[in-house]
């Protein structure tokens, strides 16, 4: 079995400018999440273009879509910003692709301390190859159902709707 991983931006993948105190993007973290996770599986990373979630089109959710569909692998996991994963969990749902599809991001970005971005990686990791075919979301050690879920902004949790 192997795994694919679709990095497609998100708090997980921004980087902190000092200089200007701002948060933006760059290279993907995940090369790097990847190499510090040691999983044994064998993963193919492939990378669209980094987003703020908030930003995200259905041209791009559409392409998240096609490159799932593209995919050899049954299992998926795809990194993205927390504020409109559901949005494109609905889009995946929606087209019941018969793969297991876990969609993960972070709270807080990679490169910054006590992020949560490495655990919900390794997690989502772990479900997307023991979870029966759908689509979920896998945060913080839980994972949803794509179509109950939703993201508590006040808690900074995802939680069953």
């Amino acid at each position: 079995m192997s795994l694919r991983i679709i990095a497609t931006g998100g708090t997980f993948d921004k980087h902190y400018d000092e200089l200007t105190g701002t948060l933006g993007f760059a290279d993907s973290h995940l090369p790097a999440a990847l190499a510090r996770s040691r999983m044994t599986i064998g993963v193919v990373l492939e990378q669209l273009p980094l987003l703020d979630s908030l930003d995200m089109q259905d041209a791009h959710r559409q392409r998240v879509l096609a490159a799932c569909q593209a995919a050899a692998e049954q299992a998926i996991v795809i990194v993205h910003g927390t504020d409109t994963m559901k949005e494109t969990a609905a889009v995946l749902g929606a087209a019941a692709l018969g793969k297991t599809i876990v969609l993960t991001g972070a709270m807080i970005p990679y490169e910054i301390a006590n992020s949560d971005a490495l655990f919900n990686l390794g997690f989502a990791a772990g479900v997307a190859q023991t979870l029966p075919a759908g689509v979920y979301v896998g945060m913080n050690g839980q994972v949803f159902a794509w179509d109950n879920v939703t993201k508590n902004r006040a808690a900074g949790v995802f939680q069953p709707l």
